[in-house]
């Protein structure tokens, strides 16, 4: 009979790389990895015999394991590692009873668990760090693209002002730019070996545990923090807090892409693909389902990230529960945070951009959505608080009389007293009142360019 499965969405939501670093064959080849090491740098310094280390690490390799007894075992031992390091024991013993004395020696569960999860965090983060920079420079593009191809701004749904769509791009890259400045701060306060023994103290390891630890970090090319770190949480929490951040950057995309998708905006667009965002029923559908895990990201991952911060007041040298709570949620945030970037990485070097039709939306409200244009160039020759009511006026009329706005002004004296047809014809060009969009637009990709050299 094959092992209950639970896959039908895991393509969808999780990045195959990142899925293959947090599954079971990851997570015990993180706990021997650690175990292998410690064998290692214990016959550095001279703790244990040289000949015991290749025994070690000839069983310290995933495959070799049941990972099912295991996951049964673990319900009784407390633990994944409790069970894994007896079975490592027994494998060692049958080639090699005396190198099976020195197996994980002087360390206990959570150093092997916790440094396993630093290793397999590690991994994570190359792949994370490789993403961001791959989004970034693909926002890049875009934003160079389309830093003057106009748009309506909104605020509070409802048009605004012009914008370009560059600008709008330009403000994700920056976000990008801003996570990749932060994961690269966080990695060597995150990357550190955990390694303390029974409550922190080594003290099994007597006079020795110094320089064991230093070996150790060395081999697992890690940093050695300046005390064990089994309850204070900081690192991992600081790594959570992150990734809940990648994840709402990259569902504020989705969710901007979603509503341009609209069939009433129809702007923007996923890039057309056999099969994608159909429906079960309706033939003219095109969903946007990229955007869809963005959101649906951005909306799973601020649960996660408070596990994380509600784990953190953790019990004297080794918690209860709490620690329990962290080991699936700070992976599942990878993985999310994983899928999300896999999808960005779909849409946005194929984004299909209506000019056009974004141009025609801006003359939905027949010229209204230039109004702070006159108002502010009226208000330079008679007066703000003049100039305001005068075109709240026109504006007026013109919605009751269904007109455009440039005919109620042209027809308004006051009005044509101070501004010329060709200055009214200027001030209601959504491409004469984009303001500093291109600046910002130069802004991003300067400051991604420089974090990219």
């Amino acid at each position: 009979m094959n092992s209950p499965s639970n896959q039908l969405f895991d393509t969808y939501f999780t990045a195959p790389a990142m899925r293959a670093i947090f599954c079971d064959q990851g997570r015990v080849q993180g706990m021997l990895d650690f175990e292998a090491a410690l064998a290692r740098a214990e016959a550095r310094v001279g703790l244990i015999p040289r000949e015991a280390v290749a025994p070690i690490e000839a069983a310290c390799r995933a495959e070799l394991y049941d990972f099912s007894a295991l996951a049964v075992a673990i319900a009784t031992a407390g633990n994944s590692a409790i069970p894994l390091v007896k079975a490592l024991g027994k494998r060692i013993a049958a080639a090699s009873p005396e190198a099976e004395r020195y197996v994980h020696l002087g360390a206990t569960s959570q150093d092997a668990m916790d440094s396993g999860l630093v290793l397999q965090l590690r991994a994570a983060l190359n792949l994370i760090e490789a993403d961001l920079a791959a989004l970034g420079d693909a926002l890049a593009l875009q934003a160079e693209r389309h830093a003057d191809t106009p748009l309506a701004g909104r605020t509070w749904l409802q048009q605004a002002t012009p914008v370009t769509l560059g600008m709008k791009l330009a403000s994700v890259l920056g976000a990008v730019t801003r996570h990749r400045q932060r994961l690269a701060e966080l990695k060597p306060r995150l990357l550190c070996l955990q390694f303390g023994g029974a409550s922190g103290s080594l003290a099994a390891l007597g006079e020795q545990a110094w320089p064991v630890a230093e070996a150790l970090a060395v081999e697992l090319r890690l940093n050695l923090p300046d005390q064990p770190w089994h309850t204070q949480r900081d690192r991992l929490v600081e790594l959570a807090s992150l990734l809940g951040l990648i994840a709402g950057s990259l569902g504020k995309l989705g969710r901007d892409l979603s509503l341009l998708m609209q069939t009433e905006a129809g702007e923007v667009f996923e890039p057309a693909a056999p099969g994608k965002g159909g429906s079960s029923t309706m033939p003219h559908k095109r969903n946007p389902v990229s955007a869809a895990v963005l959101i649906g990201a951005a909306t799973r991952a601020p649960g996660l990230v408070s596990t994380l911060f509600a784990a953190m007041p953790q019990e004297h040298e080794r918690s209860l529960g709490l620690w329990h709570a962290e080991w699936e949620s700070l992976p599942e945030l990878c993985c999310l945070v994983s899928g999300a970037l896999q999808q960005a990485l779909l849409v946005v070097p194929g984004l299909e951009v209506d000019a056009a039709r974004m141009r025609r939306n801006l003359e939905l409200t027949q010229g209204l959505v230039l109004a702070e244009a006159v108002s502010i160039e009226l208000a330079q020759r008679i007066g703000r608080d003049a100039a305001h009511h005068l075109v709240e006026q026109c504006c007026r009329q013109a919605v009751k009389e269904g007109a455009h706005l440039r005919a109620v002004l042209g027809a308004n004296a006051e009005v044509t007293a101070q501004l010329s047809a060709a200055e009214l014809d200027r001030l209601l060009d959504p491409a004469h009142y984009l303001g500093q969009a291109r600046r910002w637009v130069d802004r991003a990709l300067a400051e991604h360019k420089n974090l990219s050299r």
